[in-house]
């Protein structure tokens, strides 16, 4: 069979601690006046907003600061952002925080190039130029710092969605010290929506030998760290493994996008609120045993590298993290509709799926 594969990474990373402070000069050199788009309150908590604003200040490049993104960000918040850098001259946008503040930046740093537009041409498959973006992740799950998507809570479609414009960040300044104040439950979370990306990519019918390779990395980087999932103690080795774990995920799914597992959890995101790396764990086991007859070799490799030696290892693993979905026939039925009439997700599974198939993921 041809080999056919391919790799592009267009974001500048530097991974290290005090990144942003040590390439403050880079940061700032971007554009004249920054939009920094963040949380209401982790940034504030853990320093990286303060650095981004002295790293800013320190070469005299202007700034302003929108800090109303919440949890899975809206089209609305994006188009108030928006508004506010259009009106105030920004010229490019630094999103901090964890995968919320970093996605909605680069749907606003879109709208903010795009003045005379709508928030209709977020969802609309046309070519459009956005503002330079740079990422400063302070969570170690959603790779956001290195992807060119932007999902968005969809009310009109009750849905999370990601905008078909693809905008990777021109620099990501990933620094390990930002966990350092981050709840266990955070953690926890991010780390399962890292493991997840790793998972739904190497297990891809977009996935290629570069994608593959990238994901056999990062699965044993994070095989490295799982035990602070279950109240192990981290180091600071911990937190630059998390990180890291999470950008390789990151630069994986850039090239592969995900499947059932984050398609599923979109619904329990947007309708009982659960956290959306939370929302993905419940699926991971089962959508590694789809591959276990005749993907049995790569599916046992790839549980090795996590350091799990079965699948009912790996399943009992995850329900200890996250605990067990309790849902009912309804919300069943409705969950199972919604990925069946996802052509996208279903097409990027490598085995052939039905509904029986989709029932079994829970």
């Amino acid at each position: 069979m041809e080999m056919k594969s391919q790799f592009y990474m267009p974001t500048k990373l530097y991974q290290e601690w005090n990144a942003v402070q040590n390439h403050a000069g880079e940061l700032a050199s971007i554009g004249k006046k920054a939009l920094i788009v963040t949380g209401r309150n982790s940034s504030k908590k853990n320093g990286s907003l303060e650095d981004v604003r002295q790293a800013l200040t320190q070469y005299g490049t202007d700034y302003l600061v929108y800090d109303q993104i919440d949890e899975n960000p809206t089209i609305d918040m994006v188009m108030d952002a928006a508004q506010l850098g259009r009106t105030q001259g920004a010229d490019f946008v630094v999103g901090v925080g964890g995968g919320s503040p970093l996605d909605a930046a680069k749907a606003i740093a879109l709208m903010i190039q795009n003045r005379d537009t709508s928030s209709e041409v977020l969802y609309q498959s046309i070519p459009l130029r956005a503002l330079p973006v740079v990422a400063v992740p302070t969570t170690c799950g959603t790779g956001s710092e290195v992807t060119p998507f932007a999902i968005l809570t969809r009310d009109d479609l009750q849905t999370k969605q990601s905008i078909p414009h693809k905008i990777f960040p021109e620099l990501a300044l990933v620094d390990p010290k930002y966990l350092q104040t981050a709840s266990d439950e955070v953690i926890t979370n991010t780390a399962i929506d890292a493991l997840g990306h790793l998972i739904e990519s190497y297990f891809n019918n977009n996935a290629g030998e570069y994608s593959r390779m990238i994901c056999m990395t990062g699965v044993e980087v994070w095989g490295m760290c799982r035990n602070v999932l279950l109240g192990m103690e981290p180091e600071r080795e911990t937190y630059e493994n998390l990180m890291l774990a999470s950008s390789l995920a990151g630069m994986a799914i850039a090239h592969t996008g995900t499947s059932l597992p984050h398609g599923m959890s979109y619904y329990l995101t947007y309708h009982k609120h659960i956290p959306h790396g939370k929302a993905v764990g419940y699926f991971l086991p089962g959508y590694l045993e789809l591959f276990a007859e005749e993907m049995d070799v790569e599916v046992m490799m790839f549980l090795r590298s996590m350091g799990f030696g079965s699948p009912e290892q790996f399943r009992g693993f995850i329900r200890e993290c996250i605990g067990k979905l309790e849902l009912s026939d309804t919300e069943r039925e409705a969950m199972i509709g919604e990925i069946m009439a996802s052509e996208r997700k279903l097409e990027a599974v490598p085995v052939a799926v039905d509904r029986e198939q989709i029932e079994r993921l829970f």
